[in-house]
């Protein structure tokens, strides 16, 4: 019996942890804390963290506090490592954050109370990250809020920053002069807390310089091989491989249409693949417009995605039906297929679908 026709999605832990020791080598000094957020940018936090464990990482940070409780659970206690909640302290999540021994990156001055008046009820000092906004204007205390705190009488108590943080909002673009403003403003403000490691860089922010690593960097994109500045990038191996066998081989006259609507016709005699994936795998239907396949050795460009279905043209290569297409992974490249759909690798990443069958190299 023929086996089904369905799409696979490989997800390769030695190349993740080729990317980490790339990163890190670039960060020099700064320790490396992954972001697995989004359940290990949709590829899988507890197999992706517990080989990061194993080259190294001790510290991660995700974005939610189901999240941290999901990936304390798939360290276990054999893994000890310090998880920060980008959330910060939400409301009632204080006995949750304590019982999965994970620490908030607080963004407000009501969260700073909430967390103090928690730490007082427990009767313990608390390790905190503080969240501070540089110029990015989406979270974080601003600056002067966080000088009012470490200046003023019991801002912090019972609180022990662990972490002073920030995230830089240009970083994808080196000369931006936003990135310099950022680290100006966050260097200073690093004097208020000389006890804390400091943290600016993301995995674009690696790559600007010594100046922007601080004591510790949150590498995301680039862990799973979209490049710091949304290209592709040869340093990088890619982490996730997404194929699926050809269903249909047919040849079109000049004037066939294909697919839903008539915005795709054949203006010349031509030949197509269609292939068992569509957006309901994960790929992005906007990547019909410049997005490729990668079959037969060479590139073929893709002409329509449907919900179960995707088109290629394939020119007039020997392939049959049954043979595997890549549609991301080493070939069809992260960054490329995000640029053909006006996104970023973040969200093609996270759109892969559990429908496509998964399997793990390198797992540990």
């Amino acid at each position: 019996m023929a086996e089904p026709a369905v799409a696979r999605l490989t997800i390769d832990l030695d190349a993740l942890a080729h990317n980490f020791h790339v990163l890190k080598g670039e960060a020099g000094g700064a320790e490396l804390a992954p972001v697995v957020k989004a359940d290990g940018y949709g590829l899988g936090a507890g197999p992706v963290a517990r080989r990061l464990w194993a080259e190294g990482a001790r510290s991660f940070f995700v974005a939610r506090l189901a999240e941290g409780e999901v990936l304390r659970a798939a360290l276990g206690a054999e893994r000890p490592a310090t998880i920060y909640v980008l959330d910060g302290f939400t409301a009632g999540a204080g006995p949750r954050l304590s019982a999965a021994e994970l620490t908030p990156a607080l963004l407000s001055v009501a969260q700073v109370a909430a967390a103090s008046a928690w730490a007082a009820g427990a009767g313990r000092p608390w390790n905190v990250a503080l969240h501070v906004d540089t110029g990015m204007n989406r979270q974080g205390l601003t600056p002067d809020e966080a000088r009012a705190l470490v200046q003023g009488h019991g801002g912090l108590r019972g609180l022990h920053v662990d972490l002073l943080m920030s995230h830089l909002g240009s970083a994808t673009t080196p000369d931006d002069p936003r990135n310099s403003n950022q680290l100006s403003a966050f260097s200073e403000l690093r004097r208020e807390f000389p006890d804390a490691r400091a943290s600016l860089a993301a995995s674009a922010g690696i790559f600007l310089g010594e100046a922007y690593r601080f004591d510790l960097a949150r590498p995301g994109i680039s862990l799973y091989g979209g490049g710091p500045f949304e290209r592709p990038d040869d340093r990088l191996q890619a982490v996730a491989t997404l194929s699926a066998p050809i269903v249909d081989i047919r040849n079109l006259r000049p004037g066939d249409i294909v697919g839903y609507g008539s915005s795709v016709r054949a203006e010349r005699p031509m030949r197509t693949a269609v292939v068992a994936a569509g957006y309901a795998d994960g790929l992005i239907r906007a990547a019909k417009a410049g997005g490729y396949g990668w079959l037969d050795g060479a590139r073929r460009r893709l002409l329509v995605v449907t919900m179960d279905l995707t088109v290629l043209e394939i020119g007039e290569t020997e392939a049959q039906v049954g043979d595997p297409v890549e549609l991301l992974g080493p070939n069809a490249r992260l960054d490329d297929l995000a640029a053909a759909a006006g996104t970023v690798a973040h969200e093609v990443l996270v759109r892969l679908s559990r429908r496509a069958e998964r399997r793990y190299l390198g797992e540990v």
